[in-house]
């Protein structure tokens, strides 16, 4: 069954999701920007949160689709995941970086920074400035607190290896805006 949110099916495949969503608008509460890099997760992925099967931390990851999955990284940072494929497969989208647009004294508020670049160019750094906690774990990414904006003009993605994980680190789901300045680190070029 498609769920369609921003023009994009949330039932699709993680890395079909992962690759729509550079462009899109995200806010939470009026605060957010245009995503510029995500990364792909799939049960079947090692890399994944679900690759070993659903346990009470990632049982928001096997669905619905388009729901957010928020989970704490080395017990520091919030990451926020957008939910696709089917309820009970267990696949998702992580939102890495976005290009601040709504929302600024906000973000730099939260965020204890003034630079533009560095608000929200990180995957920890985007739940800092957008307020994103374990209390929006579970919540439809079609109704309030979030709101996904579809892109208004063509893009130019560019894809390759997933960065921050020990296991299938060369798989190519970490997709990108090409030219972003906005990106948590560099697109490193393909291995020869």
């Amino acid at each position: 069954m498609k769920k369609l949110l921003a023009g994009i099916d949330f039932a699709d495949d993680s890395c079909s999701v992962a690759r729509q969503l550079i462009g899109v608008t995200v806010l939470v509460d009026g605060v957010g920007g245009r995503i510029v890099e995500t990364e792909a997760y799939d049960r079947l992925d090692p890399a994944s949160h679900t690759y070993a099967g659903m346990t009470p931390r990632n049982a928001a990851m096997f669905g619905p689709p388009a729901h957010a999955y928020v989970y704490r990284s080395y017990g520091i940072h919030w990451c926020l995941n957008f939910v696709c494929r089917e309820a009970g497969h267990g696949a998702g989208v992580l939102i890495r970086a976005i290009e601040p647009l709504a929302g600024l004294d906000r973000m730099r508020e939260r965020r204890g920074v003034e630079e533009l670049r560095r608000l929200c160019s990180g995957p920890g750094k985007v739940c800092q400035a957008l307020g994103v906690t374990q209390m929006h774990n579970r919540l439809a990414l079609d109704a309030p607190p979030f709101m996904l904006l579809a892109r208004e003009d063509d893009v130019t993605v560019q894809a390759g290896p997933r960065i921050g994980i020990s296991k299938a680190m060369e798989t190519p789901w970490r997709f990108v805006l090409a030219g972003s300045p906005y990106l948590s680190k560099p697109m490193r070029a393909p291995a020869a």
